[in-house]
């Protein structure tokens, strides 16, 4: 850290030595990550090695979960005794703010009742859509026109490509609450080095299919069953850029969705029967 103006020094190589970090510095956000990291471990929680911001806490049959994002923290379980426990311990050490109940966290709209949790992106998507210029376009039904797909057809490179870019990236973000759109828009990812007219056409119809149920999203039965049920499906030679097939899946508990992907193979299969194993 530099001298601050004012301080009147004949060596001019000297600098500040900080007690400890400054919100703001380059380092600031490293110290708080590493000091809460190290408050939770010692409390019982474990880092979870799928994201190292989850932080979860075994205690017989109860879980207690803590997701970090920055200084913002948001606390789950089913052990209101050590959710009570470490929120206290939290305001203690850090002086932390409870704003109540979850409702709105990085985009995420949630609505609970007595029946289960709504999750939906709805701001999310029509800062989209405004940002895009497409409040006021037509509706359509679907996210993807398969004849057009199928087209062997190249169009023109897009001269400016950072508005493309940046709308398949905000996409991306949104297929976390929308898996009726994550084929479609995985499959145009594939074309943000190079994008060209037919691919800023197909992604409009996305903002036009998004048009008609904004606020749609996912839904988290509290009364369905805990049985795990996962659907998957490929198409054989599915890209014509390539001719690998895609495959996708989706994995319900009980009537919940929980996880859900879209993926393009590395290898091309020789047959159907291939892609379907």
């Amino acid at each position: 850290m530099q001298l601050p103006p004012g301080f009147n020094c004949d060596d001019k190589n000297r600098v500040c030595h900080l007690h400890k970090s400054l919100y703001g510095l380059k380092q600031a956000s490293r110290q708080w990550y590493s000091k809460l990291s190290e408050f939770l471990c010692s409390h019982g929680y474990k880092q979870s090695f799928a994201d190292h911001s989850l932080y979860l806490k075994f205690n017989n049959s109860h879980i207690t979960a803590l997701l970090i994002y920055v200084d913002d923290v948001i606390l789950a379980g089913d052990d209101i005794v050590e959710i009570n426990s470490i929120t206290n311990l939290l305001d203690h050490t850090f002086k932390i703010k409870n704003l109540g109940n979850l409702t709105y966290f990085l985009g995420f709209e949630v609505a609970r009742s007595s029946k289960g949790i709504q999750l939906c992106q709805r701001k999310y998507t029509t800062d989209i859509l405004s940002e895009a210029g497409m409040l006021g376009s037509a509706p359509t039904s679907t996210p993807m026109n398969f004849s057009r797909h199928k087209n062997t057809e190249t169009g023109e490179l897009l001269s400016y490509p950072a508005p493309f870019r940046r709308l398949i990236g905000c996409l991306i973000y949104l297929t976390h609450t929308r898996p009726d759109i994550t084929f479609v828009v995985h499959h145009l990812s594939q074309f943000i080095a190079a994008p060209t007219s037919l691919h800023h056409r197909a992604s409009m119809q996305i903002l036009r299919y998004l048009k008609q149920h904004p606020g749609q999203g996912v839904f988290f039965d509290s009364t369905s069953n805990l049985q795990l049920k996962a659907f998957c499906d490929s198409d054989w030679a599915g890209c014509p850029e390539t001719r690998r097939f895609v495959t996708s899946y989706i994995i319900y508990i009980g009537n919940s969705p929980i996880c859900w992907k879209s993926r393009k193979q590395q290898t091309v299969s020789r047959s159907s029967s291939e892609a379907e194993y």
